[in-house]
């Protein structure tokens, strides 16, 4: 266990050593838990980078793609079955 001392700004702000951050993959949040020991800093993992995340499936598309590539799918469905009710 590595044991670290850093400096509390008055703001209560302090730096974790890059060498913890790398270490345990510490991105721009972490969670702070309350123990009996004192203050628990643990690496809030972004979705995006995580293995078996939709990053793959979503292909860096925004929400609003994705919206409009789901409508578009749906309008095109909605024509499909009017033009066979037609047909019927």
């Amino acid at each position: 266990m590595t044991e670290t001392i850093v400096t509390v700004t008055k703001k209560g702000q302090a730096t974790i050593p890059k060498e913890l951050r790398e270490k345990h993959k510490i991105g721009k949040k972490v969670l702070a838990v309350d123990t009996k020991e004192g203050v628990l800093l643990k690496p809030v993992l972004d979705p995006l980078m995580e293995k078996g995340s939709l990053n793959d499936l979503l292909r860096g598309k925004t929400s609003r793609q994705l919206i409009e590539e789901a409508r578009s799918v749906e309008i095109k469905r909605e024509k499909r079955l009017l033009r066979d009710r037609k047909i019927n």
